[in-house]
């Protein structure tokens, strides 16, 4: 009964909205002795083009919905999984997320020197899965000015941050104007890291490495024991979930004839050549599998100074990218003809930029060259995690005045804070 009254619907619909058509078409149907009762709903199958779904007679029901464009803005600067998870939780608030990058100058005025360039924050931000869009040298303030822009330019409906305050130099809040307007929403801060932490972590490990190197008798019991209580001292207090890497995860795996490319690696402080390598390696196949080696691994192969970030900061900071699908969480260090089988891999590729491994073991990649499926990528960019920090120890005296600066706000918000509903 329904079906029936749906199509006479459609049909005097078409009555409706094209009568010249529908009168001149029921005028040659009588002249052919065809019954009006055919336009009741009766033997509308030998009509086929009459059908609702051809666009003749389909009623426009409603306007396209508009899609909600979210903002949010940050320096991005040692980029982790806290700035991933911000952007996920902003994108969850709207349908597009437009991301605007903080310019040198302005980090540089308001928060001390950046450790990124600006082709570097860039580069992190837009490899991210949640960002549709991009907008360089963002003013550190939401001006008037610049607020009007993103309304009237970009066609933003919201502007976002988190729940810690950001505040300007003279102490006013960054974000008084959107709230005013009536376009801002709230996210939750994702606790356990900040850059001002993760540049704590690097001051702290070479501090470690100068005392141990400066010490004599450094392979003693208690040197060593020292050397790891010192290596806990500055070790993030992030405590993982499941929900949260759920959240990070495509949840989907490779289709039962898709050419799987591994790649593994410590993926330590997560930087533009990650991005692009990552990029590079998804491009060669249907499917990216990415292989986190174990902390222990780390620190066995490079130093006890690594790494910076444990496994699972480390791995989220991965699954954040857009170009990877999947990862293996404490990835054994040499590549085996088992984990080939049980991931089907069809290629195994590393980047001709790597940290120098301390140990000179054997070969980690000898069976995938042995089967003829290994490959050597290129490096887009020449950056890697330990020049990177070498950034930040070379100008060590500036970025502790800015961590005792920012060390001093986070405490206060530490002290302060009330709890957050959120994701």
């Amino acid at each position: 009964m329904t079906m029936e009254y749906e199509s006479n619907s459609r049909i005097w619909d078409g009555v409706y909205y094209y009568p010249h058509f529908f009168g001149g078409l029921m005028l040659t149907a009588a002249l052919l002795g065809v019954s009006t009762s055919y336009f009741g709903g009766i033997g509308v199958f030998s009509l086929p083009y009459l059908r609702s779904d051809s666009g003749i007679f389909h009623k426009k029901k409603c306007e396209k919905k508009k899609l909600v464009r979210v903002y949010m803005d940050g320096c991005f600067d040692l980029m982790h999984y806290g700035h991933a998870n911000a952007l996920r939780q902003a994108k969850a608030l709207g349908d597009e997320l437009v991301v605007g990058v903080v310019s040198d100058e302005e980090i540089i005025a308001n928060k001390g020197p950046p450790v990124l360039s600006m082709e570097e924050r860039l580069a992190l931000v837009s490899g991210l899965k949640w960002v549709d869009e991009v907008i360089a040298n963002a003013p550190y303030a939401i001006t008037e000015q610049f607020m009007n822009r993103l309304f009237t330019e970009h066609k933003i409906d919201y502007i976002i941050h988190g729940d810690d305050p950001c505040l300007l130099p003279d102490g006013t809040d960054a974000y008084a104007l959107a709230k005013k307007v009536g376009r801002y929403k709230q996210i939750k801060r994702t606790e356990g890291v900040s850059s001002t932490d993760i540049v704590g972590r690097i001051l702290s490990s070479a501090e470690d490495t100068k005392t141990r190197e400066d010490n004599v008798d450094t392979s003693s019991p208690k040197d060593a024991h020292k050397a790891i209580q010192s290596k806990g001292a500055h070790i993030s207090q992030f405590l993982p979930t499941s929900r949260r890497i759920v959240q990070f995860s495509n949840c989907k795996g490779p289709g039962p004839n898709a050419r799987v490319v591994y790649i593994d690696g410590a993926f330590d402080l997560f930087h533009a050549g990650h991005v692009e390598i990552l990029k590079k390696a998804r491009q060669l196949g249907d499917f990216l599998l990415v292989g986190i080696y174990t902390d222990q691994i780390v620190s066995e192969h490079r130093g006890n100074h690594h790494p910076i970030m444990h496994l699972h900061e480390r791995s989220l900071s991965v699954l954040a990218c857009r170009y990877v699908d999947e990862v293996i969480i404490g990835a054994p260090w040499e590549v085996t003809k088992d984990m080939v089988t049980t991931f089907n891999i069809s290629l195994v590729v590393r980047g001709t930029v790597a940290e120098p491994n301390t140990l000179g073991e054997t070969d980690p990649y000898a069976v995938p060259k042995s089967m003829g499926i290994f490959q050597i990528l290129e490096s887009p960019k020449s950056i890697t995690t330990t020049s990177v920090a070498q950034r930040i120890i070379a100008n060590h005296e500036a970025y502790i005045r800015r961590n005792a600066k920012k060390s001093a706000s986070e405490k206060k918000y530490y002290e302060e804070k009330t709890f957050v509903s959120g994701d």
